[in-house]
């Protein structure tokens, strides 16, 4: 046991499983009902390569995720001021079974006067291990189900949320995907009717950061707290899961959500590697009043800004994790140049500039053994990345307005101490030629574009006056409700991309209730037509098991100018997401596909019987030749 007054934490030795946590008047906030192995946990979801079999719960099995559990326990640091205690699990490597080819070491930390705790862990591949991918990693804390009925995640997204029971099929109703259900016959009859997906309360990693519960009788607030995202894969437009009925509270460090199987972390047969998870903050804060139980979140806010200003901490024992004056800083300014916009450099106004150990643009996305240290640029592109790790990275970007990637090729080497400045940098956008048309606004995302009202049948009541009601379940049906017969057609000049480019490019139900390939046509015209080669920039936000095709004015082969098949895992459609990995295309179309007044591009999602394929533009672009 943990204590210091405030908190108490009960850890079950050796294996560091996380079995009570008293406070504010709660004998345990965390699940009586759940075994001791299964309230606050350590997990991983692995496979040997080749992906086929993920190993999990001690055996090889599906879609579930291996329990961590340590066999040596000891005290790292035992202090006045705190106490730091390990629980860590080593790997042999001539062991010949089917293990996870990983040592790990899980820490707990617990300071005086501090509401809360501290969890971190050490991942460590030591030489001689055999070849193995990792999907995802996390810290799992499952409270009580009767007391904590409250999720809130942001300012805007706060809720009552279904009891555990209400997912079972004689209270509730499995739909076309997993995880969403309808609540047919809740306990709070208030939730009749609406659909629960823990999806539905996905982040991204720049605009999470805290989320959490809040007790009813005592009122109690628990909280993860995340001070850096330096550590999670992905960079800032990672999204992550944060909460589930449960009561579930999800700490994801390492995932591939939205992203899919591209975003694996593989390792080699003997590669070598380390990686600290964390640490993260477990916030604990109470009120007497019931009234008062909204002040928790607010106060949960305030602490997540001075955990912010803390990191890095001071009071961490591993030799692995890095103190302030062990870190250094990159600082600069970042310009656009688009010819075709300015005739001379632009801010790269509130930008993202960050450092990857990826090494060629865009691929800071999928990049998920490094850390990755991310900044926002201010209204003059100016930035400064403060708390790098020592190491060789590459500098990373992206201008919202601008289409791309940026990527600086100069390896960029941080010591400790070191304060690099790299002065005025310039980001040259794709360009050929001057701008004939275009459909949308470049941020990474299909925000810009027309998202459905929700099917009455299939609500959930948080997003119905929400910016986010791309959250809703069942969207990809919309499409067919608006176009039940044929497809969608965009005529640049006179449609509105907000009103009539739906956001998602998905299959259409037909009458027989099969899923059809879709074709969308851009009527536009010339009115006169270069020589030379034009350019068809399709800047995608995601994309999921979709064969897409592009056709000019006719759909025979010789005007076929792109396919692609089978692309992307995101699975953006059914987890109700706006974004998922970003794709950018050019696609050259030759002047004698093209005529003097009325044409036609053809997009055609060709994959048929597919409910939840689809593509998600960010923005299209047709580019006449460069000497035009």
């Amino acid at each position: 046991m943990l204590d210091n007054g405030l908190v108490k934490l009960t850890i079950l030795r050796p294996q560091g499983f996380l079995t009570g946590i008293k406070y504010g008047g709660m004998d345990n906030l965390l699940d009586l009902q759940s075994s001791e192995s299964s309230r606050g946990y350590w997990d991983i979801n692995w496979s040997l390569p080749g992906g086929e079999d993920r190993y999990h719960l001690y055996s090889p099995t599906f879609l579930q995720d291996l329990i961590i559990g340590g066999n040596n326990y000891s005290v790292v640091h035992s202090s006045n001021d705190n106490i730091e205690v390990s629980f860590r699990s080593t790997y042999n490597p001539s062991n010949s079974s089917i293990t996870l080819p990983l040592s790990i070491d899980m820490r707990y930390i617990l300071r005086a006067g501090v509401s809360g705790f501290y969890c971190y862990a050490i991942y460590e591949l030591p030489p001689g291990c055999r070849a193995f991918d990792v999907a995802q990693t996390r810290m799992v804390f499952k409270l009580r189900q009767e007391s904590f009925h409250y999720m809130a995640i942001s300012d805007e997204k706060q809720r009552v949320m279904p009891m555990p029971e209400d997912l079972l099929p004689n209270r509730g109703k499995q739909l076309i995907v997993p995880e969403s259900v309808l609540l047919v016959n809740p306990i709070n009859p208030h939730l009749k009717g609406e659909v629960d997906d823990k999806y539905q309360y996905s982040m991204d990693n720049k605009d999470g950061g805290l989320h959490g519960w809040i007790s009813s009788s005592p009122v109690v607030g628990f909280w993860i707290i995340f001070p850096s995202q330096e550590f999670r894969n992905g960079g800032p437009t990672k999204q992550n899961l944060t909460v589930h009925t449960g009561p579930t509270c999800l700490a994801m460090l390492q995932g591939t959500h939205y992203i899919g199987e591209d975003t694996m972390a593989h390792f080699e047969a003997g590669e070598t590697w380390r990686k600290v998870f964390g640490p993260f903050f477990v916030y604990l804060n109470s009120t007497p009043k019931v009234s008062n139980a909204h002040s928790l979140w607010l106060d949960a806010k305030k602490q997540r800004l001075l955990e912010k200003a803390a990191w890095p901490y001071d009071f961490v024992s591993s030799p692995y994790y890095y103190t302030a004056k062990e870190r250094g800083s990159v600082s600069g300014r970042l310009l656009v140049q688009d010819r075709f916009v300015s005739t001379s450099p632009l801010s790269a106004k509130y930008g993202y500039v960050g450092l990857s150990i990826a090494t060629t643009e865009g691929s800071w996305q999928t990049e998920s053994k490094g850390y990755q240290f991310w900044e926002q640029t201010d209204s003059n592109g100016n930035f400064t990345i403060n708390n790098v790790i020592p190491g060789t990275y590459r500098l990373h970007g992206w201008v919202p307005g601008f289409i791309g990637d940026y990527l600086n090729n100069a390896p960029i080497t941080v010591s400790p101490g070191s304060q690099t400045e790299l002065g005025n940098l310039i980001y040259f956008p794709v360009r050929d030629g001057p701008t004939v048309w275009e459909i949308g606004f470049p941020d990474r995302t299909a925000t810009g574009f027309y998202v459905p009202d929700v099917n009455p049948q299939y609500v959930n009541k948080l997003f119905l006056h929400s910016p986010e009601k791309f959250r809703q379940y069942g969207l990809w049906d919309r499409y067919t409700d608006l176009n039940p017969v044929s497809d969608q057609v965009f005529t640049i000049g006179v449609s509105d991309s907000k009103k009539d480019w739906f956001f998602a490019h998905v299959d259409r139900r037909g009458a027989n209730g099969k899923y059809l390939p879709t074709q969308w046509e851009i009527k536009f015209k010339l009115h006169a037509v270069s020589n030379g080669v034009y350019k068809l920039r399709l800047a995608m936000a995601s994309a999921t098991r979709s064969n897409l095709k592009a056709n000019i004015n006719d759909m025979d082969v010789k005007n076929l100018v792109f396919q692609v098949l089978n692309l992307g895992t995101d699975n953006t459609v059914c987890r109700h997401g706006i974004h998922g990995l970003y794709r950018l295309y050019s696609i050259d179309i030759s002047s004698s596909l093209l005529v003097k007044g009325d044409n036609s591009i053809f997009l055609t999602q060709a994959r048929a019987g597919d409910a939840l394929c689809g593509v998600l533009y960010d923005y299209l672009r047709l580019e006449a030749p460069a000497n035009s």
